[in-house]
């Protein structure tokens, strides 16, 4: 069957078609089957599946038909037909960029808006007429508050990765965006779980809703292999080169617990002649969006990131992924794993943990169902002493408990979006008064230590090429040849 045949059979009109088929999908994904149909006949819906599935297609597509194919009353700039809330800057940008791809051939406009960048070239977009708006909760607040996007228009809602944003602490923020909105409207709401909590939102948001629910709950893709190295931190740098070098992989995403961690970790690996970069809150936009689109295209072999890269993600056929250290909450394992394995390909998860992990990896392995399988210690890999004066980016033990972890310990003492209010205090008993920003989860958001020389130099900033371990330089040489360029 060809690409229009198949979904066209879900009725979605000729100029989607022809951007889909452009695209090389071939046949819809599940979620897509089941979802597009609902909201074609204008239900409201409540649709969870594994992340990778096609769940931001599954809304895009029909969402653009029924703009496209209603006849709107009179266009106002900044007053849009169609909200999209997501958590962070990275999901908003790449729905955003979804919804371009699919409607190039419609007349519909769209604008994207997150925190993190200067606003006034988000005011200018407003002044003029806008379709289709892909949003942050917290900087569509402050549009809101400056009156230069006007809600009253909305005739379709999608709230995407909606158990993020609960898990970010924008309950509060989702409530103050449903006050502005009609009472009539389409309501869209797309998660990779059905929670308890979800649940609890969808019964107050949503009437008479289709539901669709591919996967189980907090299950990770059959696609995905999933090993685990038993391995002391101390040495866990040592073993991330030697996989990386050995192995030839050139396109790798780690995650760490902390900022903190996140930096040092890349700065290690650059020392290792292995191009890298960090990703987290603290960073600016404009590098967050460097760092993706040359690890998107190649260019940047490994990506080094903490729990906000978690969701959103779409890298297409990316390889693997490596969880320098095991979340404290178990179902940010799934979340993280699910960055491969995507779109039908298959993909591999590998995990370093420590003993001191151990509690960790038995509540992950509680919550997938099955054991994960222990792999051996890799031929010709020999940890180097460890250095006792060298900064490592484990936390302190405490009492025999697994280390505590700063971003995840505890929700920000703050509601997201707020800038004034009266200070609380953070799991580590420092006070702080600033708000997470757009895309900067609460967890990360907790109180930091400061340690001079944290920054990661980024991909040009390796100057210590002798330092490269043989297997590393040969395989990176060339590259590292350009970097400065």
């Amino acid at each position: 069957m060809t690409t229009s045949a198949d979904f066209a059979s879900l009725g979605l009109a000729e100029p989607i078609l022809r951007a889909v088929a452009e695209t090389g999908y071939t046949t819809p994904t599940p979620i897509q089957a089941q979802a597009i149909p609902l909201v074609l006949a204008g239900r409201d819906l409540l649709a969870a599946a594994q992340t990778g599935t096609g769940k931001t297609a599954g809304f895009t597509l029909p969402l653009l038909h029924r703009l496209s194919a209603t006849q709107a009353g009179e266009r106002r700039p900044g007053r849009p037909r169609c909200l999209v809330l997501t958590p962070t800057r990275e999901l908003a940008a790449q729905v955003h960029e979804s919804v371009e791809t699919y409607g190039r051939h419609l007349s519909l406009k769209s604008m994207v808006m997150f925190g993190g960048v200067n606003i006034n070239p988000q005011i200018q977009t407003l002044r003029k007429p806008v379709d289709i708006l892909v949003a942050t909760p917290g900087r569509l607040l402050d549009h809101a508050g400056q009156k230069t996007v006007d809600l009253s228009g909305v005739e379709i809602l999608v709230l995407d990765e909606a158990d993020r944003m609960l898990d970010m602490g924008f309950i509060r923020d989702i409530r103050k965006v449903l006050a502005m909105l009609p009472k009539q409207r389409q309501n869209l709401l797309f998660s990779a779980t059905f929670s308890d909590e979800i649940r609890s939102l969808a019964k107050g948001l949503l009437n008479n809703p289709g539901q669709v629910e591919v996967a189980r709950r907090n299950t990770a893709s059959e696609l995905v292999s999933q090993s685990v190295f038993m391995i002391p931190q101390k040495q866990k740098r040592d073993l991330l080169v030697h996989l990386i070098g050995e192995n030839q992989w050139y396109q790798v995403l780690v995650f760490t617990r902390t900022k903190h961690g996140a930096n040092k970790l890349a700065e290690y690996l650059l020392k290792h002649g292995i191009a890298s970069a960090a990703i987290h809150g603290n960073k600016s936009q404009s590098a967050r969006t460097r760092a993706l689109a040359q690890f998107k295209d190649g260019s940047l072999p490994v990506l080094v990131a903490t729990d906000i890269a978690a969701r959103g993600l779409d890298i297409e056929q990316l390889p693997h992924v490596i969880n320098f250290e095991l979340p404290n909450i178990a179902e940010d394992y799934v979340h993280r794993i699910g960055r491969t394995g995507r779109a039908g390909s298959a993909g591999h998860a590998i995990s370093l943990v420590d003993a001191e992990e151990a509690g960790y990896l038995a509540g992950i392995e509680r919550l997938i169902g099955k054991r994960i399988e222990r792999a051996p210690q890799p031929e010709g890999f020999t940890p180097r002493p460890v250095d006792p004066t060298a900064q490592e980016s484990e936390r302190p033990r405490q009492n025999g408990r697994p280390p505590r972890n700063r971003e995840t310990d505890r929700r920000s003492s703050r509601e997201p979006g707020k800038r004034g209010g009266k200070p609380k205090q953070s799991s580590s008993g420092r006070t702080s008064t600033i708000a997470p920003r757009d895309g900067q989860t609460s967890r990360e958001h907790a109180v930091q230590p400061r340690t001079a020389g944290t920054q990661s130099p980024g991909p040009g900033g390796n100057r210590r090429q002798g330092q490269r371990s043989a297997p590393t330089a040969a395989l990176f040489a060339p590259r590292a040849a350009n970097r400065g360029r």
